[in-house]
């Protein structure tokens, strides 16, 4: 028995547990409240694709007549479909990594249309490992299988969503209400089966939703019904990204049918609150929440406490999640592209909020981005080794609206003092403060890949947007993480107010070149929405848009408008991603801009060199005095020497580093290194102070001359170039 249960409803991803009831479920430690956590996703996945699942899916009475041809292919094959299933997602969960070799003979998955594209991608194979191939194809297999379900068993069905359609800025709650007063679905016999398992096994007090996103909304809503119906003591509740951003100006009073609460923003001292309530009746508080007061919908916020500062909302707790059950996909052949689907992944966040905080597309109005508030290296790195502990995991992402490039630096510094050998993830801004240095060290700590908003590559665009950064910025970022190991995801936006059609041309151009020159791995395009609470919806008149208004008295967040250049946007995105899909795999380059689309677009007015030149200006002789510098290695051999030229006999000394991968040798004025040496030995990375240039410049020149004529010769070059050395 415990008094909270904290749920997930389907779906969100397979690979991984959405981390939103972990972070709950730590803080809740911290207090000694009691909770059990379900992401019913998985288990519903689980559940239908497995033997008895299948035989459910294909038990459905169809009219074999009447059916897609892929339809009845899948039919035809189901013996097989219900003999493999089983392996398949064993396989996938890691169990069973032999089967790669039959999954890759061709000859053991029963394949239907969505094989069709493999003759298409076989060129893609040959960078793929067998595993990776493997999963590849069992996804297919999967997409296959999904495919039948949506057309003759469910068709709100989605691997990462459920009904998405009936919470995407729904702003009546009819159809959503009509859809729950129905029959209940195929998929829902799964979920209510399980949580009602679960319900029994736990028997909360309250029972707590989290729902990230719209396609989670029809899912909670029929289990929230299923618990008023069937268990009318227990106390429902409801929090995450779809309420903090789409329920803001909630109204109607059909949605307490369902919920007894619903809670905005930080779900922490909310959720305490709630909890407290049910133990003291009398003059209850409330933070940021929703509830039936008085027969209306009343917002509440009578209670004067703060909210936590990040240091003390404890370690996400993952415990409860079945971790080792969750399966790994690759839907399409790009090692960046897969971090989202494959792995299993701790979800930390090394800030709340953004640095930035200025993007006029982005919910800057919102606290979950307004309210900046950074955790320090040493906690973060904590709290990494506690989860380490507890889930055997040593992959994170964090899940940052943008990490701070300063912060990211003292992680990565902190992870080398304590010799963590982990690989971790995470979203920037592409600042120009991501220099070759910082890349290299943040590689050197684990980091393998980053995902930004290139946004319109656009410089007009993305100062209206008021991005901060430029295209050639981006350029060179791209490039100094590349050249570092590390793999980069730019978000790409198309349709921001006043764009026009040259603009959208120009900015595929530079996406085209980024990806050409390499410095760019992956990417997505998609259109803009204007939201409520960013500057564009607050102050539409001023980007040249015109909201269409509308009745809240549901969910409120995307805003249809017209633009005033009239351009039909949405034309543009078929052409937009079929590109970019083969951008992304290293091919067709050399195919004009015209050929990705069916309708005439003009040339583009983008240099076909503009990102190469973006990159030929060199800024490792500029000295930059309060750059900080770290030395990273503690395998270095000084040999005293004697070269004898002619008459002379010239002292030196040979230092030699000892790398990973090489060795570096250089040879100094023995004075130099001597020097050299001694500031190795003072400045490791287990010294958390860390030496400016400027204190280095002075410290070389009480005994020596010119450091500058020093730091810029070609042996500390070599270093430099190395990684040895880096100044960040």
């Amino acid at each position: 028995m415990k008094d909270l249960l904290l749920i997930t409803p389907p779906f969100t991803q397979l690979n991984t547990p959405y981390p939103a009831t972990a972070y709950i479920k730590g803080f809740l430690n911290t207090k000694n409240i009691s909770s059990y956590q379900i992401d019913l996703g998985i288990e519903v996945i689980l559940q239908l694709f497995s033997k008895d699942g299948i035989r459910k899916v294909f038990d459905q009475e169809i009219d074999i007549q009447n059916i897609s041809e892929n339809s009845q292919r899948i039919f035809a094959l189901r013996d097989e479909y219900i003999k493999t299933i089983d392996q398949v997602i064993s396989f996938l969960q890691g169990k069973i990594p032999t089967l790669a070799r039959q999954i890759c003979s061709m000859n053991f998955l029963p394949e239907a249309s969505r094989f069709n594209q493999l003759d298409d991608m076989e060129f893609a194979f040959g960078n793929m490992g067998l595993q990776d191939k493997a999963k590849h194809l069992a996804t297919l297999y999967l997409e296959d299988l999904s495919d039948y379900i949506v057309e003759n068993a469910d068709s709100d069905f989605g691997f990462s969503r459920y009904a998405e359609r009936l919470g995407k800025s729904a702003n009546s709650f009819d159809e959503l209400y009509l859809k729950l007063s129905q029959n209940q679905t195929f998929i829902d016999n799964f979920t209510l089966t399980i949580l009602k398992e679960k319900l029994e096994f736990v028997q909360p007090k309250l029972v707590c939703f989290s729902i990230p996103f719209p396609g989670n909304l029809y899912s909670a809503f029929r289990a929230a019904k299923f618990i008023k119906e069937n268990y009318p003591h227990i106390k429902t509740a409801m929090g995450g990204g779809f309420p903090n951003t789409e329920l803001r100006e909630l109204k109607d009073q059909r949605v307490f049918e369902f919920f007894d609460f619903i809670t905005l923003d930080d779900g922490e001292l909310p959720i305490e609150l709630l909890y407290e309530n049910l133990n003291n009746k009398e003059n209850p508080e409330y933070k940021r929440t929703f509830l039936i007061e008085n027969e209306e919908v009343t917002y509440k916020n009578n209670s004067k406490r703060y909210d936590y500062k990040q240091a003390d909302i404890g370690t996400p707790d993952y415990i409860d999640l079945q971790l080792d059950k969750y399966i790994s996909v690759i839907e399409i052949a790009n090692p960046m592209h897969s971090l989202w689907s494959d792995g299993r992944w701790n979800k930390l966040t090394m800030a709340h909020g953004c640095y930035w905080g200025k993007c006029t597309f982005c919910d800057i109005s919102l606290d979950y981005i307004k309210i900046y508030e950074p955790i320090s290296a040493k906690i973060l790195v904590d709290r990494m080794e506690e989860l380490i502990q507890t889930t055997g995991e040593t992959g994170f992402h964090f899940v940052d609206e943008a990490a701070p490039p300063a912060l990211m630096r003292e992680v990565a510094l902190e992870i080398l003092r304590r010799n963590l050998v982990v690989t971790w993830w995470t979203n920037i801004r592409f600042e120009k403060s991501f220099t070759k240095d910082l890349c290299f060290l943040l590689k050197l700590s684990g980091c393998v890949a980053v995902s930004g908003g290139l946004e319109v590559a656009s410089d007009r665009l993305l100062k209206l947007i008021d991005k901060g950064i430029s295209v050639e910025q981006v350029a060179k970022v791209t490039r100094n993480f590349t050249e570092a190991g590390i793999m980069i995801h730019a978000y790409l936006m198309y349709g921001y107010p006043t764009q026009t059609v040259q603009e959208t041309v120009d900015s595929l151009e530079m996406v085209r070149q980024l990806f050409e020159m390499g410095i760019l791995q992956s990417g997505f395009w998609h259109q803009f929405a204007m939201t409520a609470h960013s500057p564009v919806g607050l102050n539409p008149e001023e980007f040249g848009v015109t909201p269409i208004k509308q009745e809240i008295l549901f969910a409120n967040n995307d805003i249809d408008f017209t633009d005033k250049t009239g351009i039909d946007h949405g034309k543009f995105s078929f052409g937009l991603k079929k590109s970019l899909f083969n951008y992304m795999h290293g091919i067709n380059f050399e195919i004009p801009l015209q050929e990705w689309f069916d309708f005439k677009i003009p040339k583009t007015t983008i240099h076909p060199d503009y990102i190469h030149d973006c990159l030929l200006e060199d800024e490792d002789f500029k000295f930059k005095g309060n750059s900080k510098v770290i030395f990273l290695t503690k395998n270095v051999i000084a040999e005293n020497r004697i070269k004898t030229k002619k008459k002379y006999i010239y002292p030196y000394t040979k230092i030699t580093v000892h790398l990973k991968t090489n060795i570096v040798s250089i040879d100094l004025e023995q004075e130099q290194a001597e020097w050299l040496m001694k500031t190795f030995e003072e400045n490791t990375t287990e010294n958390s102070k860390k030496i400016t240039l400027q204190q280095l410049k002075k410290d070389f020149e009480e005994n020596l001359e010119d450091f500058d004529l020093f730091w810029f010769s070609k042996p500390i070059q070599q270093l430099k170039e190395n990684g040895v050395i880096l100044s960040i």
